[in-house]
């Protein structure tokens, strides 16, 4: 295996990591209510779980499960369960209904 080429697990890593950098930057604030260690055990899990599966199964297996992942959390969370309590799947408004349905309001946090 060529160790500058692009057929090693380091480059899917970076790419994993950086695209879940981005997520936060981006995404975050719906989380900001969550503590700092439950986010960072998210992305820990997140990142075993995709080595595991290119380690068992290939890059390719690798990325169509982490696409895959992606693709049924959004629309089961956001086209079915958000709209469902009335809460808009985009935009996470009304913020104080969301943060009732995701049991912020039950904690210290918020």
């Amino acid at each position: 295996m060529n160790r500058l080429g692009i057929d090693t697990i380091w480059l899917d890593l970076a790419l994993f990591l950086f695209i879940l950098l981005v997520g936060h930057i981006l995404l975050g604030h719906f989380e900001d209510y969550k503590p700092k260690w439950r986010r960072i055990l998210k992305v820990i899990i997140g990142l075993a779980l995709f080595i595991a599966v290119i380690t068992a199964f290939g890059r390719f297996w690798g990325w169509i499960f982490f696409i895959v992942w992606i693709v049924v959390s959004f629309v089961i969370v956001h086209c079915w369960w958000l709209p469902k309590h009335g809460i808009n799947g985009w935009t996470g408004e009304p913020r104080e209904k969301y943060l009732e349905l995701v049991g912020a309001r039950n904690s210290n946090i918020a």
